[in-house]
């Protein structure tokens, strides 16, 4: 029996090695290339929304490089302490095994105090002879400006017209995947979970393979995205009933927090009361906001609904 966590979770075992194999715009792809091509990278910081491809592409560059690689969860590890104990030994140091510039990974830098950003931003000048910094964050700005300045940026957002063109390459690559492991599928069901998790690719790998484990993808997983699905949390909001509205979020875990405050903006505009719009909006945006921060997202979705439920007017 193989206990490695990483053999089980697709979203660790299906992870690309190779910067070919990452699922990007192609001018994002082109640029790092180019630099691996020359066997140097400048300090770099990768910004955008969870699950994108920001720490595989940071693997990836490391891999191809073939360097001594550390990684830090920087939202984890952040005290003063990693730095001198843990950053400094291993930056300070030549490679011994390759003639390459050594890698440290920031994992989830933004989640890192602007004191430890400011220590960091020392080390990128102290360093640089022989270290590079990769830093990824979700939040750009919560990354201090000298460091930002001494980074190249990688922005992973998609415009428009690339949109349709990475969302099929990542839903091929989830049926190579269910493929791989032997799971039956619908080709609309999938389509659909890909449409409704873009650009969080690691959200639907975990979604897929928590569903895949009866052996079959198929109409079933959707009924928690359905339209009468939302209309009973707006009866349970209605009625003020917080039992049943804490029962849903815990029923609909499945479910993006931004698809239910979507969905709940989009009912009020029939069923709430033309005044109390403004109020809602802002509660769903500030609570849009939070879940991009927040440890449990069950809790920061209830506590979203409890606003509504308690500060919003319904129509009769």
């Amino acid at each position: 029996m193989n206990d490695n966590p990483n053999e089980f979770m697709w979203a660790q075992k299906y992870r690309p090695r190779l910067i070919d194999d990452c699922i990007l715009p192609q001018a994002t792809k082109s640029m790092v290339k180019d630099m691996v091509s020359q066997g140097e990278i400048t300090h770099m910081l990768f910004t955008g929304g969870p699950g994108m491809g920001k720490t595989t592409l940071a693997y990836c560059i490391a891999n191809e490089l073939k360097c001594d690689l550390m990684y830090i969860n920087a939202s984890l590890d952040s005290g003063i302490d990693v730095l001198r104990t843990k950053i400094q030994s291993f930056a300070s140091t030549m490679s011994l095994t390759s003639d390459g510039p050594k890698i440290v990974i920031l994992d989830e830098a933004d989640g890192t105090t602007p004191i430890m950003q400011g220590a960091l931003k020392g080390f990128l000048e102290a360093f640089s002879a022989n270290c590079r910094f990769i830093f990824t964050a979700n939040v750009k700005h919560k990354i201090i400006e000298p460091i930002r300045s001494r980074c190249t940026v990688v922005d992973f957002r998609f415009d428009s017209q690339e949109k349709p063109k990475i969302a099929a390459q990542f839903f091929r690559r989830i049926i190579d995947i269910l493929e791989t492991e032997r799971v039956e599928y619908d080709n609309k069901v999938v389509a659909k979970l890909v449409e409704r998790n873009f650009p969080d690719f690691r959200k639907t790998l975990n979604e897929l393979q928590r569903y895949a484990v009866s052996g079959k993808i198929d109409s079933g997983i959707l009924v928690n995205y359905g339209e009468e699905n939302f209309k009973e949390l707006a009866k349970y909001l209605k009625d003020k009933n917080f039992t049943e509205v804490r029962k849903w979020v815990a029923r609909n875990e499945d479910v993006e927090p931004s698809l239910v405050f979507a969905s709940i903006y989009d009912i009020a505009n029939e069923q709430m009361k033309k005044q109390t719009l403004p109020n809602l909006v802002l509660i769903l945006a500030d609570y849009g906001y939070k879940s991009a921060f927040c440890v449990d997202q069950q809790i920061n979705t209830t506590a979203c609904l409890v606003e509504v439920m308690t500060n919003c007017q319904w129509e009769e």
